[in-house]
């Protein structure tokens, strides 16, 4: 775990946590750990269980565990959050956290592929088992593919244009590196797109990689396990980075915390709810944390409690 490394919103994830030092935890997405640990300090007899699918990040975990006996490490996804409970015989947890997407470690990695700013093979696997590749999305998918990829993983308006250009550059070789691949989203570009701000190759990264991963599929099976796998006044505690994780997020807990709609003209039933939202808007870093961390600019905190 490196020195460097700041947790986004650590004290916001702790104070909608609610720490009680008896109950057992999860950590769902253990990165560098800056989290987990924060966790483990404030238990006694309760267990902290770390996912984590990133070889490195199970490393450090495991070193970890040589201070903290009560850390559970589990190197899977984390939409196999319930077979870890039931291997582990936790019948349900009084809280669960989350650090959706790419982790800082693996953007900082170059050689992983994951970042525009680094040349290295195209590679973007947060699971290094794992064999499907960037190259493979880039490089074998068919235009229709691409452009669903585009559209809806990195909301590209400019798709069209970019899998044309993909298209192209593939009868000539296959796009190998993160540069190469940069190379031919720029040349699909006019001018006047990009003179605009940020990347011109942001959202396109963001699409494949998603792709890759299947990051808003897991997700998406993550929350409905997360949920129900909490004890009563249990809660669960997720970070997001962009629009598409933070949309699922959203509506899962509103569909759990809102009462369903009826006819008024019928006789009403009285409606118990399971499970209740911690606050109405998602909580977002202040400008001091922005400033010492700008990966937090991005960041929305959700969490919602178990009744």
């Amino acid at each position: 775990m490196s020195e460097q490394h700041i947790p986004v919103m650590l004290k916001e994830c702790m104070h909608y946590l609610n720490i009680q030092p008896t109950l057992n935890y999860v950590d769902a997405t253990f990165g560098r750990g800056g989290l987990s640990k924060a966790i483990l300090e404030q238990l006694t007899t309760g267990k902290l269980s770390v996912i984590d699918q990133d070889l490195a990040a199970i490393e450090a975990a495991l070193r970890l565990q040589k201070d903290y006996p009560n850390l559970i490490v589990e190197h899977t996804n984390y939409s196999e959050l319930q077979s870890l409970l039931h291997k582990h015989n936790l019948a349900c947890v009084g809280g669960i956290l989350v650090d959706c997407g790419v982790s800082s470690v693996q953007l900082d990695e170059g050689e992983r592929g994951f970042s525009y700013r680094f040349d290295a093979k195209l590679d973007m696997r947060m699971n290094q088992n794992q064999t499907l590749t960037a190259y493979d999305v880039v490089n074998t998918y068919t235009p229709a593919q691409l452009l669903h990829i585009l559209y809806t993983y990195g909301e590209e308006n400019n798709a069209k244009m970019i899998v044309r250009g993909l298209m192209k550059a593939r009868e000539v070789k296959p796009i190998e590196t993160t540069f190469e691949l940069v190379d031919v989203i720029k040349s699909s570009l006019p001018a006047k797109i990009l003179k605009q701000q940020g990347h011109p190759a942001k959202q396109t990264f963001q699409a494949i990689r998603i792709a890759v991963n299947q990051e808003l599929d897991h997700l998406e099976s993550f929350l409905k396990q997360a949920t129900a796998c909490l004890c009563p006044q249990g809660r669960c505690v997720t970070l997001t980075f962009h629009s598409l994780e933070d949309r699922l997020v959203k509506q899962h807990f509103k569909a759990l915390s809102t009462p369903p709609k009826t006819n008024k003209r019928l006789p009403q039933q009285e409606v118990t709810l399971e499970y209740q939202t911690l606050h109405a808007k998602a909580i977002v870093a202040d400008e001091h944390e922005i400033d010492i961390n700008p990966r937090a600019k991005s960041a929305k905190l959700r969490a919602i409690l178990k009744l």
